[in-house]
């Protein structure tokens, strides 16, 4: 029997383990809201340097405590799962970050598992042999270790240590901790006393040197104010300039020489040549009103240095468009980097790959990539005449193939779901990330690109959580297509229940997903907790409206001008065309969305009675106020009509949904946090206000933090069940809205962290 929302979890644990203890395999259930709380994730992969053996780190979630534990393990990449061995198993404490050394005979981790109880989040590096043994702490930093890295040659362990805005460089020779050297006798040496610290850095590919980015000056006075409790933030606040520096390993006093002098800029990220010769690197105009904002990208460009003399070129110089970093192919001959079909003006046309040989200084780029979608660069084919990137196609992701000489573009995977595909750079190890409707997220390898689209030949490396093929039954989930008003095709992703009948009706959830500029793909319980829906008798439709990737540049840019109407339409007639095919029962349906998908629940809620229940999360209601409350600007004015609101009142006022709210009838729940940066909380309120006036049904849960989502696990399941409950009273007719029982019952039982058995990695 499905499991409602607010059912026992003891009943859940009770029945399974009934059924084991019989002997009987224990029949498959739906899942639950509680369920997504103890899904398992991999991360953090390091490739051994032969390409033989993997690290990744598990993370498993602490319902009951609201925590997470992360452990490491190893698999071998020939043998796959069966070759799985855990390496760390520690309590309430954590390891990440691990790191081969050059040999591949020992390797690296951070952990806090002997941080202080006043400090229990620092991190100091440890190292341990793959082989087993206990793990043996390295660093007895003050502050603890923010990032470390190995030189390629096997010489230094190099990390990163201090206070917040002064952190510096150390180094421990390799050699000594491979003789077993105690911590209390390791001596680090210290590689930088810059006065403003260290920021963002690397060791150059031949180990002589290290490249980073500091702080031109010190703000003393901004220091002290915030150490005297002075804790006003001041909105744009004018910050030091940054330049990128480089400190020489070979010298011995290991001197620093400043790289970058326009004080005009500040430098940001940077990359590296293979071959050490060039940096590329990005900055921004020294504005206050262009740095340390959401939109700084837009206002950064490209620039390529050469080491020989130091000398700067400057390869992009515009406003409104945004580069990715500089890319160079294996043999250094070769940059390229992604941006916008037309760099001339802010648009949302298709990202292209802009290339040139790195020493043709003052030469044009030339644009390649014919598809119609993004196009860039994520890795190069080992003769530098292919660079490979991941892209949606539809409401799938799949690996994309440029060639440099022609700007082709093919698809090298045709999967049925989500797979990300990278390549180790030392080993050329491919390392493939995938997911479906009924596969939750592993990681797989391949031997080569050419036995990729063949998923026989790939090695299952992880398998977080298995308990759900074992456990969970699930509903079955498809492309869906159909046309719209306008005569034009849609797509989206169709849920269907759990035990689905052909020719019976069934109630209909709506969920619509953010962006909008994104799209819902078949992935594994996406869209919302989709699955739980569908366990629960429902259909679900994922729509990608206009206004989402995927599915060509005019579908994307189909809502510039006209923000609403064409995705509403295209909403509405996916509904219909459910109806038509006698799926869907037309009395019985609700709306779900988050970010632009609340935006469409609340023109939905003002545009139409035909759903009987909305679910609105941080959602817009009136886009004039919503401009400058939010952090991001400049695309919502390029899809509003391109004017700001101050020259163009009625552009934003036309298409707000507070304007219509008198048509509102359908009763709605609104989600935000409080401190919501991009879509403000008073968007909700205002919306919430509105409807209380005009006597339709509502409620407002404003959740505590300051992020676009809800950033605790309770709250995302206090948002989830309240949801599902006002669905199931206002659409199905059944229960008595939300009640707290339903949430406080997960913490009461202490068998019910164990009804998820988890039997490996």
């Amino acid at each position: 029997m499905p499991l409602a929302v607010g059912a026992p979890l003891a009943l859940v644990w009770l029945a399974a383990s009934t059924l084991s203890a019989q002997g009987a395999p224990a029949a498959k259930r739906p899942m639950t809201w509680l369920d997504a709380q103890y899904l398992r994730s991999a991360g953090a992969t390091a490739v051994s340097p032969d390409g033989k053996q993997v690290l990744y780190t598990l993370t498993t979630p602490d319902w009951r405590e609201a925590t997470t534990q992360t452990d490491l393990y190893l698999v071998q990449t020939d043998r796959g799962l069966p070759s799985t061995k855990q390496l760390t198993f520690t309590t309430n404490k954590n390891e990440g970050a691990p790191r081969w050394a050059p040999s591949g005979a020992w390797l690296v981790f951070a952990s806090n598992r002997e941080a202080p109880a006043a400090q229990s989040g620092q991190q100091q590096l440890f190292v341990m042999r793959p082989d087993g043994g206990e793990a043996r702490r390295v660093t007895n930093a003050r502050e603890g270790v923010s990032t470390f890295e190995f030189t390629k040659d096997g010489m230094w362990l190099i990390y990163r240590s201090g206070k917040s805005g002064e952190e510096q460089l150390y180094a421990l020779a390799v050699s000594a901790l491979e003789k077993g050297t105690r911590v209390d006798s390791l001596t680090p040496a210290t590689l930088t006393r810059h006065p403003t610290g260290v920021s963002t850095w690397r060791v150059s590919p031949d180990s002589k040197r290290i490249y980073f980015v500091t702080a031109d000056t010190n703000d003393a006075d901004e220091t002290l104010r915030r150490e005297k409790k002075f804790t006003v933030d001041i909105r744009n606040a004018a910050t030091p300039t940054a330049s990128l520096w480089m400190l020489d390993l070979t010298g011995p006093s290991y001197p620093t020489t400043r790289l970058t002098r326009d004080t005009s800029m500040a430098v940001g990220n940077f990359t590296l040549s293979l071959d050490g010769r060039w940096i590329g690197f990005q900055a921004t105009p020294n504005d206050r009103y262009k740095r340390n904002i959401t939109e700084e990208g837009i206002y950064s460009d490209v620039f390529l240095l050469d080491t020989r003399d130091n000398s700067v070129e400057r390869l992009t110089k515009n406003d409104e468009i945004s580069e990715s970093p500089l890319s160079f192919s294996p043999d250094s001959r070769t940059i390229a980097f992604s941006a916008s079909d037309d760099m001339t003006r802010y648009t949302m046309k298709n990202r292209r790959v802009y290339v040139r040989d790195v020493a043709a200084k003052g030469t044009p780029f030339r644009k390649i990539g014919d598809y119609d979608g993004d196009v860039s660069a994520d890795f190069w084919s080992a003769d530098g005449k292919t660079i490979y990137y991941n892209e949606g196609a539809k409401a799938t992701n799949q690996l994309f193939a440029l060639d440099v000489a022609s700007g082709k573009v093919k698809a090298v995977t045709n999967v049925q779901g989500v797979v990300n595909v990278s390549q180790d750079e030392a080993s050329k190890r491919l390392m493939v990330s995938y997911q479906d409707p009924a596969t939750p997220p592993a990681l797989y390898t391949v031997a080569s690109l050419a036995a990729l689209p063949n998923r026989s030949a790939w090695v299952q490396l992880t398998d977080p959580n298995p308990w759900v093929r074992e456990q969970i039954a699930l509903g079955e989930e498809s492309e869906f297509t159909w046309t719209s008003k306008d005569g034009k095709p849609v797509g989206g992703v169709l849920l269907k229940p759990v035990g689905y009948q052909p020719g019976r009706r069934y109630p209909l959830i709506v969920a619509i997903h953010g962006g909008p500029a994104a799209a819902d793909l078949l992935s594994f319980n996406g869209g919302y907790g989709s699955q739980v829906y569908a366990g629960q008798g429902w259909m679900v439709l994922m729509p990608n409206y206009r206004g989402s990737t995927n599915y060509g540049e005019a579908h994307k840019n189909g809502i510039v001008g006209n923000y609403f109407d064409p995705g509403y339409q295209d909403i509405m007639t996916g509904v219909d065309a459910l109806i038509a095919q006698g799926m869907v029962d037309s009395t019985r349906m609700g709306v779900l969305g988050w970010s632009a998908g609340g935006h469409w629940s609340n023109w939905i809620l003002t545009h139409t009675d035909r759903f009987k229940a909305i679910s609105s999360g941080a959602g817009t209601s009136n886009w004039i106020s919503m401009y400058a409350q939010s952090d991001v600007q400049r695309n919502r004015q390029h899809y509003l009509g391109d004017k700001l609101p101050y020259d163009d009142f009625d552009a934003y006022w036309r298409q707000s949904p507070i304007q219509f709210i008198r048509n509102a009838k359908t009763p709605t729940m609104i989600h935000v946090v409080e401190g919501d940066p991009r879509v403000p909380s008073p968007q909700s309120v205002e919306l919430h206000m509105g409807l209380k006036r005009v006597g339709v049904p509502t409620e407002l849960f404003m959740y505590p933090g300051a992020s676009h989502g809800i950033p605790d696990a309770r709250n995302r399941l206090v948002k989830s069940a309240a949801e599902q409950a006002w669905m199931d009273y206002y659409v199905l007719g059944k229960g008595n809205k939300f009640s707290w029982r339903q949430v406080l019952e997960t913490l009461e039982d202490p068998k019910a962290e164990k009804k998820v058995e988890v039997k490996g990695p």
